[in-house]
Order: C-alpha cells, then sequence, then structure tokens
C-alpha cells in the first residue's frame, strides 16, 4: 500500500508540474513566476523550499546525536537567514526588479564581479541538491522493501523532479509548494500524536532529552568551543542571503509588502516544523533504545525511516513517507531551478549576443538538466551525510558573494575595485585554510575567509574608486 502510494504520490505531483507549464510563456514566467504570487503561495514556498532533506532526515539525525548545540546552523541560522532576508533585503530587492541576484551585482558593480558571484552561487547548490537526490533515494529504498536500491531510487527521483520542473519552472515549484506544505504538516503533526503514544507522551521525550543535555544550546565557556559554534550559525544565517532561491521567493510576490511578510512567515514555519523531525528521531532512542542507539552510530540518517516502519501502523507509514516525499521534491525543484536561472541569466546570457525571450527559456531548461546531470553523479558518489551536504554549501556563497551584496546596498562608497577585492580575497584565503590548513583548527575556515572579504573590501573600495560616468552613462 505505501508502495502505490507513492508511485501515485509522484504521479500526481508531476501532473500537477505539468499543468502549471502552461502558464509559462517566457523566461520571465519560468523565472519569478511573473511576479504574481499571493502571500500563502509565497509563505508555502518560501516553507518548503528550506523543508527539504536536511530538515527531516539531517537534522532530526544531528539533533539526536549531539542536541540543539549540534542544529546551530540549520534551523537557527537558516531561520535567521529568512528574518534578516525579509526585512533588509526584501524591500530594497523587489523595488529593483530583476531577474536574478547576479542582476543586481551587475548592475551595482560590473560584468566582472557579476560572473564571479554568479559561479561563486551556482557552485553552492551542488552540496544542496545532492542532499535532497539522497533522501529520494532513500525513500524508495525504504517504501520499496530494498527492491529499488539507494541509488537507482536517486536516479528515479531525480527524472521526477526534473520533468515538472524542467517545464514548468518557478510556476510548478509554486504551485507544487502550496499543494505539498499542507501534506508536510498535516503528517508529520499526525505522526507526534503516534509515536507519543508508544513514549508515555511528548512530556516524557522532552524530559528525557533534557536530562541527556540535548537541549543545551550555548556552548560552555571558551574560544575553542565558541567559535566553532558562531562559525556554523554564521555561514547559514548571512551565507545563504545571496542565494538565488531566496532572490526568486521575494521578487515572485505580487508585490513589496507580500514580498516582506512571506519571508518573515516562511520563516517562522520552517523554525517550528523543524523541530518535529528532531522529537520523532529522539523519540526513537525511547522506543528502543538498544536498536536505535546502534542504528544512530551506524548510519543516523535510517532512524527516523526505520522508526516509521517498524512501528507505526501503515496510515502513518503513508502520511510519513508523503511529507517526506512532499518535503524533498519541493526543495529539489526549487533547488534545480535557481542555480539554472542564474548561470543562463548571468554567463551565458551576457557571453552570447542577441539572445531573445525564447532563446534564454530554453537555455534555461537545457542548463537545467545538464546541472542535474552534475548533482547527481555528486549524490550518487558522495559518502557525505545529508546534513553536511547541506550545511558545507554555503561556505562559498559567505566567503564570496555576501560582503559584496551587502556593501552594494548599505555603503555608497563601495566600488567594483572593492567588489573584486573583497571577491577574491575571501576565495583566497578560505581555500587555503581548507586545503592547508590544520584538521583541528580552532578557526573555521569559512571565518577568516568572511572577515578578509570585509576587509579587502573596504581597502579596495577606498583605494579604488570608480571612475566618474559618463553624462547619462549607468554602472552596468
Amino acid at each position: 500500500m505505501i508502495l502505490a502510494f507513492v508511485i501515485l504520490y509522484l504521479a500526481v505531483s508531476v501532473g500537477i508540474g505539468l499543468y502549471a507549464a502552461t502558464r509559462v510563456h517566457n523566461a520571465k514566467d519560468f523565472a519569478v513566476a511573473g511576479r504574481s504570487l499571493p502571500l500563502p503561495v509565497v509563505t508555502a514556498t518560501v516553507f518548503a523550499t528550506w523543508f527539504g532533506a536536511e530538515a527531516v532526515m539531517g537534522i532530526s539525525a544531528t539533533f539526536a546525536k549531539e542536541g540543539l548545540r549540534g542544529v546551530v546552523a540549520d534551523p537557527f541560522g537558516s531561520s535567521l537567514c529568512l528574518i534578516l532576508a525579509g526585512l533588509f533585503f526584501a524591500p530594497r530587492f523587489y523595488r529593483l526588479n530583476l531577474l536574478t541576484v547576479g542582476d543586481y551585482y551587475r548592475l551595482r558593480f560590473d560584468r566582472r564581479v557579476e560572473v564571479l558571484c554568479t559561479l561563486c552561487i551556482v557552485a553552492s547548490y551542488l552540496g544542496w541538491v545532492a542532499a535532497q537526490f539522497k533522501v529520494l533515494g532513500l525513500v524508495l529504498n525504504v517504501v520499496s522493501d530494498g527492491v529499488v536500491s539507494q541509488k537507482a531510487g536517486m536516479v528515479i527521483g531525480a527524472l521526477i523532479v526534473l520533468t515538472y520542473t524542467t517545464f514548468g519552472g518557478m510556476f510548478s515549484v509554486a504551485i507544487l509548494d502550496f499543494v505539498q506544505i499542507t501534506v508536510i504538516m498535516g503528517g508529520l503533526l499526525y505522526i507526534v500524536n503516534a509515536v507519543s503514544d508508544l513514549t508515555g507522551g511528548a512530556g516524557a521525550v522532552i524530559g528525557h532529552a533534557a536530562q541527556a543535555g540535548k537541549l543545551e544550546f550555548f556552548p560552555a565557556a571558551g574560544l575553542q568551543a565558541w567559535i566553532p559554534f558562531v562559525g556554523a550559525g554564521v555561514t547559514m544565517m548571512l551565507g545563504s542571503i545571496p542565494q538565488q532561491d531566496v532572490f526568486q521567493r521575494i521578487t515572485s510576490a505580487k508585490d513589496e509588502r507580500t514580498a516582506v511578510r512571506g519571508s518573515l512567515l516562511g520563516a517562522g514555519l520552517y523554525f517550528c516544523f523543524c523541530f518535529v523531525p528532531m522529537f520523532l528521531a529522539y523519540a526513537a532512542l525511547l522506543v528502543d533504545p538498544v536498536k536505535f542507539g546502534t542504528l544512530l552510530e551506524q548510519d543516523s540518517q535510517l532512524v527516523l525511516p526505520t522508526l516509521i516502519v517498524e512501528h507505526t501502523p501503515a496510515f502513518a507509514q503513508v502520511l510519513f513517507f508523503g511529507a517526506v516525499l512532499s518535503a524533498v521534491m519541493s526543495c529539489s525543484s526549487a533547488t534545480l531551478l535557481a542555480p539554472s536561472v542564474i548561470l543562463s541569466e548571468n554567463v551565458i546570457k551576457g557571453a552570447l549576443s542577441h539572445m531573445d525571450e525564447w532563446a534564454l527559456l530554453r537555455t534555461m531548461r537545457v542548463v537545467l538538466v545538464c546541472f542535474a546531470a552534475v548533482v547527481l553523479a555528486i549524490a550518487l558518489s558522495s559518502d557525505a551525510s545529508i546534513y553536511k551536504l547541506v550545511v558545507n554549501t554555503y561556505k562559498v556563497t559567505l566567503v564570496a558573494a555576501f560582503v559584496p551584496l551587502c556593501a552594494g546596498l548599505f555603503w555608497k562608497r563601495a566600488t567594483t575595485g572593492g567588489a573584486l577585492c573583497a571577491v577574491l580575497a575571501g576565495l583566497t584565503v578560505w581555500l587555503a585554510l581548507e586545503i592547508a590548513g590544520p584538521a583541528d583548527a580552532l578557526w573555521p575556515p569559512q571565518l577568516p575567509g568572511l572577515l578578509a572579504s570585509a576587509a579587502a573590501m573596504a581597502v579596495g573600495s577606498l583605494a579604488l574608486p570608480d571612475r566618474p560616468l559618463p553624462r547619462g552613462g549607468s554602472q552596468a
């Protein structure tokens, strides 16, 4: 029954996505849904895009092993990212009426900054999308009782998501997100009730977690504990802001107020619901301490699906895997679309002259297919955990794209020379420390990279002022 439901659900999702494709008439429709989405849909797509593989499988497994302190990056850092984006970036971005965040780098600085930052942003999506594909493979493997291997499941899942995203773009993503958020929220809340009965109530689970020290958030006093803690939180909180998916959700709204409110409401929903899979994963340790304790050490990502399959009724299993598929598919489609759009608009279009709207739309679809193939290869070959795949992706945008974006928006004296210095200095310091730095270094490499980027922006802007523009000229 579970497998039949999964097949039906996937088929319906593809059908909805292909129906949404009938509303795509140009590149703007494909990239930002024609800037027409109402508040409920914007809120749903903000939440559903971020509530993906790492939220259901990654965060829950990490919490069960390390407690709240281990998930400072996500959901704490990521939720703060959406709040900051809504309060400080959404109004400015919406007024500019741009197609991608890469367009802003060209408008404020020049083509060189646009290309460099765009390539860094595109690279940051590799691990994120790979994590979604890994969970799709895991789910199809579990519900098929091993008939479909995890690698075969990754391929099947990737093809399904690729189908409706390639045709429908942001319209497909937004409409499916709105449908899937209902399945996610309803399914997970029902599962919490079912699992609580196995453990003696929610209070017993929370009390046990508190006694085990899992609810302690702040680290002990001392730089050795605090610097990695801050580094993990800052990486997600600030490194996620220059992401194209955040920009797309802001600029897809029907007006500026909707963009701001949708980002803030989506952040609140995301933060609250991330605690649901954390609760479920820790509850497993009370249901069968020996089995799930061993599984936590061997493959922590299997704790939650194993608990559901072995200790809940069939209806609960259908709801759980429906919620997981909803979360992962919505996140997969969004994170496939975002880098494909920005790479097409800000790198390929600029390199080719005379590209009209239809040619740009075709290019976006071709790039999306190629990007999916690359990410699928990474997912099939990577042994990294889902949580690590996601968290590590934001380092490159933190050290390269965040400072030029902030300086361009909030510092009038920021110049093109300063932006170039910031990108190159941030990348150089970060990569040098990642490659040659000691494995047990106190400072996470991305923090010195961020500081180097900020310092280079300040020094470079003061030392390399922009040339005066000709009358009637434009920085773009």
